[in-house]
């Protein structure tokens, strides 16, 4: 019996930190959020150590702290040998002297508390059952220390800031061109919220990096972010770009084809970006992206009030007006991709779904009951974009016609003030305040 008990808390335990860390990191630019996680059956997930990048300092390439830059890499196998996938991390921006002192305090800013392992799910996977085309590809992790979506290159002495997401990139391709990614005989570039930004802002020069020869694509994941007005009428996210183009000195490398006809803080915005990418690029994102929802079209700010409280946190507490505010931002996001998905070498995926970054999580990127468009889940759509199978250009119909959505919610009801958790509503639920609950129940009989 003891035995049964202590078997129950490692699932549990495992469960917890495993998925809670692979959903939540993407969401906020502090660690004060909490995430109601789901029980996931079936084998734990492949574990991957993290790699410092030991020559990375004396190229000025390091994390806001100045300690150095890391990935987590395993190596492929059989057929995949000599491919590459490169996933750039995500995990919001930091736009003043402030929130960037904040941020070295924590895995998003300084090497010093990132986690030494990571779970390589979904587009990660080692699985062929989890992952049919990438299973036994080279896939790679870099991780996300500088705030600015790998682009910046600037610092700040007083406050013992170093911006070098640029340099961080830099250091990081030439690293894994030195494990074996210069033989790469294909290889794809992809990145989900900050770091999906980072894959279109840095897809030509990823392809850059290879002989003609090499088959090169980028891949964005949940990286659309729009140039979209608040609930208030104010342009929130156009604030907080601003401030991390300005403060981090982004500008310098961004893409002068778009700088020759826009100002800096809108060559951030993939909208105005992706018609000037060369590289195939592959576009990922919920039609009502759960993070800008909460961040972008109704933050606190925006709504002092709380009267988008409810409909922000579980979309089925919406008004109509509500959701009339919601489907005007779809509708700006597909006008945004209609020149862009023109183009045949270009590859889209839009559900209308409450969700953000879908590759990473496996009952997103590919499972029995995962996200469909047309009775396509993502990752067939992505493989069958990648090698040319055939051409994917999927819009899905408006909320609420899709049923296999994965959508967000979030709940506040059990946990402290000023903390929320956040559960797939198609998943079972389990709340930290009840997981912990669980293991205080169980922990006296097993350890008596």
């Amino acid at each position: 019996m003891r035995m049964k008990k202590l078997i129950l808390i490692l699932i549990a335990a495992f469960t917890f930190v495993s998925v809670a860390r692979s959903a939540s990191d993407h969401f906020f630019e502090n660690d004060g959020v909490s995430l109601a996680v789901a029980a996931t059956p079936g084998p734990p997930p492949l574990m991957v150590p993290l790699t410092l990048i030991q020559g990375a300092a004396s190229k000025g390439a390091v994390c806001l702290d100045g300690t150095l830059p890391g990935y987590h890499f395993h190596p492929g196998f059989g057929s995949g040998a000599n491919s590459w996938l490169i996933q750039l991390e995500g995990g919001g921006w930091c736009n003043t002297i402030r929130s960037c002192v904040f941020r070295k305090t924590t895995r998003r800013g300084s090497s010093k508390y990132m986690e030494k392992q990571l779970a390589f799910t979904g587009i990660l996977s080692n699985k062929a059952e989890e992952n049919p085309d990438f299973f036994n590809w080279n896939r790679v992790i870099v991780r996300y220390c500088d705030g600015a979506s790998f682009s910046g290159d600037s610092q700040n002495e007083a406050a013992q800031l170093q911006f070098r997401g640029q340099k961080i990139w830099q250091a990081a391709m030439q690293e894994l061109l030195f494990k074996g990614m210069q033989k790469a005989n294909q290889a794809l570039l992809s990145g989900c919220s900050a770091g999906g930004l980072a894959s279109i802002i840095h897809c030509d020069e990823f392809r850059s990096l290879f002989p003609t020869s090499t088959k090169v694509k980028c891949l964005s994941d949940a990286g659309f972010f729009l140039d979209a007005v608040d609930i208030s009428g104010g342009h929130t996210l156009r604030n907080l770009f601003g401030g991390v183009v300005k403060l981090q000195e982004v500008q310098k490398n961004l893409p002068n084809s778009c700088l020759n006809q826009l100002d800096p803080t809108s060559c951030f915005f993939p909208q105005n970006l992706i018609n000037h990418v060369e590289t195939p690029l592959f576009l990922l994102n919920a039609a009502y992206d759960a993070w800008q929802v909460q961040e972008s079209l109704a933050p606190h700010s925006a709504d002092p009030h709380g009267s988008w409280n409810d409909c922000k946190s579980n979309h089925a507490r919406c008004n109509s007006s509500q959701i009339q505010f919601l489907q005007d931002f779809r509708n700006q996001m597909l006008n945004d991709v209609k020149g862009f998905s023109g183009t045949s070498q270009t590859g889209l995926f839009i559900n209308s779904c409450f969700a953000h970054c879908q590759s990473e999580r496996q009952d997103t990127w590919f499972a029995d009951d995962s996200p469909l468009i047309n009775n396509m889940p993502i990752a067939i759509a992505v493989g069958d974009w990648f090698f040319d199978r055939k051409t994917v250009k999927a819009i899905d119909c408006a909320y609420p016609c899709d049923n296999t959505c994965h959508n967000l919610v979030f709940n506040d009801d059990d946990t402290p003030t000023n903390t929320m958790t956040m559960i797939y509503s198609r998943s079972t639920r389990l709340t930290f305040s009840s997981g912990l609950y669980m293991l205080s129940i169980l922990l006296p009989f097993t350890c008596s």
